[in-house]
């Protein structure tokens, strides 16, 4: 079967996001008030097939831990939909 995944990758809570910081400093500058605790972070989409949702979640998850993350700072969500499902556009 074919999966499409996003993989969002983000700090831990407690570690400092120099980037999110300055985001969050300059949005009240541009007009945009009432917004806090700004976390910056990257995405991930790509396809991947896999016998079943349960094989290519464990799959995903290896290649964020080895590869697409440092564990010791960062953790990684990941979102998943069989390919058919995912309209064009």
């Amino acid at each position: 079967m074919l999966f499409h995944a996003v993989l969002d990758i983000q700090l831990h809570p407690g570690i400092a996001d120099p980037q999110g910081s300055t985001i969050e400093r300059a949005l009240p500058t541009l007009g945009f008030d009432g917004m806090s605790n700004v976390r910056s972070g990257k995405s991930i989409h790509l396809d991947i097939e896999a016998h079943d949702a349960g094989a290519a979640e464990a799959q995903l998850h290896e290649v964020c831990e080895k590869f697409l993350t440092n564990p010791v700072i960062e953790g990684a969500s990941i979102t998943m939909v069989e390919a058919a499902t995912v309209q064009a556009g």
